[in-house]
């Protein structure tokens, strides 16, 4: 195996969480060139990484369908030995048939599955952890030994933390593409008042999220809180993360960043379960949810823009104390 293709083209959290498979796939084959095939944005994932050798990046935002024409002539160009496909849709699918690879794989809920040399049933309802699940694709060609998601922050990501390391501090991304995966402000702040004040905190996020951690730091008043919203580079957070007392998070991309470099994390479930198999991997993690037994809940896979009973009790009933004790 010489060359071998992951495609994994949804949301930050999904492709790291799709970087165990390449841990394993390099464990078995540490000679074979590894390429990744993400959405424009999430490349800097792999900035620096020793052994992903190549990164293909497609704009499904501007120009979707013409990128794809271009990313799957880079595909058949690179005339690799082994396609993955971690995706379930149809132009993925379609990209993976026409690959010109010797061997494709992928989930058999693709519905170009057929046209796959070998697809393998996905079931998300079982408790199975996504890692796992992946792992599935590869069951006869690697032993699955558990492995983490690992991303490599280089030492220039960790110079950038750096600056910020000072004793004692936490993180918290407070931020969601999901109202009802994100904890609501008044509960953030109720933590926040919790944190010894001679630690610091420092609120991560993307640019769209500045005026969210602002409002979370004044309302909070907690002195030795920073803004780093769209300041830090994927990698420089997970640097910052890796040396935090904790890390606090939603079900949402921070979680699997902190999961990516083992750091220490508490995971807030709101409308969300663990059961989907999207947890924290980390060796000191955490999940917080509501102990109230709820019919709602869960509401979706991915959560939505509203509360549907517009109660949200799936996060108001989340105690603080369950935070707390992990300060």
């Amino acid at each position: 195996m010489k060359k071998i293709l992951i495609i994994q083209t949804a949301s930050i959290g999904d492709v790291i969480l799709s970087t165990a498979l390449a841990e394993t796939m390099h464990k078995k084959f540490p000679g074979a060139s590894i390429g990744f095939l993400v959405k424009k944005g999430h490349e800097s994932l792999f900035s620096g990484h020793p052994f992903i050798h190549k990164v293909i990046t497609w704009d499904k935002l501007h120009g979707k369908y013409s990128g794809f024409i271009h990313v799957l002539r880079e595909v058949r160009n690179a005339r690799y030995d082994l396609v993955i496909n971690i995706q379930r849709f149809f132009l993925t699918g379609l990209l993976t048939a026409l690959s010109g690879s010797g061997e494709t794989r992928g989930f058999s809920k693709n519905p170009l599955s057929f046209l796959f040399t070998k697809r393998i049933k996905h079931q998300i309802d079982r408790g199975i952890h996504e890692v796992k699940r992946n792992h599935a694709l590869i069951s006869d060609l690697a032993a699955d030994n558990n492995p983490l998601p690992r991303l490599y922050p280089s030492p220039a990501d960790q110079a950038v933390a750096g600056q910020f390391v000072a004793g004692k501090y936490y993180t918290i991304s407070p931020a969601s593409l999901w109202f009802t995966k994100q904890y609501p402000v008044e509960k953030w702040i109720e933590l926040i008042r919790s944190v010894p004040r001679e630690a610091s905190i420092f609120l991560l996020g993307a640019p769209a999220d500045n005026s969210l951690c602002d409002d979370i730091i004044t309302q909070a008043g907690h002195g030795r809180s920073l803004n780093l919203s769209g300041k830090l580079t994927f990698l420089q957070s997970a640097a910052l993360m890796k040396q935090a007392r904790m890390n606090f998070t939603n079900d949402s991309a921070p979680m699997h960043i902190a999961s990516s470099v083992n750091a220490p994390v508490t995971a807030i479930y709101c409308s969300t379960i663990p059961g989907f198999g999207f947890g924290p991997l980390s060796a000191d993690s955490a999940i917080a949810e509501t102990s109230s037994p709820l019919p709602c809940r869960p509401c979706g896979l991915h959560g939505y823009n509203t509360c549907p009973e517009k109660h949200f009790l799936c996060a108001y009933g989340i105690e603080t104390g369950k935070l707390t004790e992990r300060l």
